[in-house]
């Protein structure tokens, strides 16, 4: 197979997954999601499984079940029952069973104490996403005072400190999602950082310091100055290309410097809020 064939192959089985991202609560048939890559529906199954290493059916439950995940941990407020008919389980019975063989825990159990470790392994199948017009713009950042939270350790246990500072907003008020800034500062790539070494700056703008609190979040500030902007749609996890482009691609290419301040990221909204085929990041490289 040429280049351009597998560019265009490849493009066509990415195009199922979006879709599939977008139409979880829907009935993903086999006839339908053939259609959508433009292949048969006979050969669908094998094509789909040789290219992400996965049966399109365990994709569509793991996809399923990460957006329940997050549903139990980071909106406490939802009914178990409520998650499993979302996604698409019959009771909450089939779905407990469903959620325990692929996690280890029980949904009550995950909600309660999750082990994100192992979560994370559920989700190394292939991928194998196309970038392309790539369009970075250079902007002037305005200084932003932010509340974070540091977490320090492995990037698998990041999703911990995620919920003790969505705990610390929700109890303060100082930074409320909805009508402030989210960001994340990025000091380290995981994949060449030591687990114990790696670092990563949870952020919701704040609008005064952060007095002292039980979380451990501090008052830092996210300095003015030029910064190269690329913006990013779709899954968090899907966002290295992006950053390793600007860094091993635009900028020496571009004549720019770096400023010493961390490479940081803009979260303009969140899953399970919309699909992970929606989210949108924008990946600031801050310049001289």
């Amino acid at each position: 197979m040429n280049e351009t064939a597998i560019t265009v192959y490849t493009a066509k089985i990415n195009k199922v997954m979006d879709y599939i991202s977008l139409h979880l609560q829907g009935d993903l048939s086999v006839e339908e999601l053939s259609r959508v890559a433009n292949f048969s529906k006979y050969h669908f199954h094998r094509q789909f499984s040789d290219f992400a290493g996965i049966s399109v059916w365990k994709y569509i439950q793991l996809l399923r079940l990460k957006r329940a995940s997050y549903q139990l941990v980071f909106n406490q407020h939802s009914k178990i029952i409520d998650i499993a008919m979302d996604a698409g389980f019959e009771n909450p019975e089939s779905f407990s069973r469903a959620f325990k063989k692929t996690f280890g825990q029980t949904p009550s159990q995950f909600r309660k104490k999750p082990t994100w470790k192992p979560w994370h392994e559920k989700y190394q199948f292939s991928s194998k996403k196309e970038e392309h017009n790539m369009q970075v713009q250079i902007i002037g950042f305005p200084e932003e005072k932010i509340a974070v939270l540091e977490h320090r350790g492995d990037v698998e246990l990041l999703n911990h400190s995620v919920s003790k500072f969505i705990e610390w907003r929700k109890e303060s008020k100082l930074s409320p999602v909805k009508s402030s800034k989210s960001y994340g500062l990025a000091y380290d790539d995981p994949k060449t950082t030591k687990t114990e070494d790696f670092r990563f700056d949870i952020c919701g703008t704040v609008k005064t310091d952060v007095p002292a609190n039980t979380q451990g979040i501090i008052t830092k500030v996210i300095p003015s100055g030029k910064c190269a902007l690329l913006r990013h749609f779709g899954s968090h996890e899907n966002m290295d290309s992006k950053v390793h482009y600007l860094y091993g691609e635009w900028l020496p290419g571009s004549g720019e410097t770096l400023r010493d301040f961390p490479c940081f990221f803009h979260y303009l909204n969140f899953f399970p809020e919309v699909s992970e085929h929606e989210l949108i990041t924008d990946i600031y490289l801050p310049l001289k």
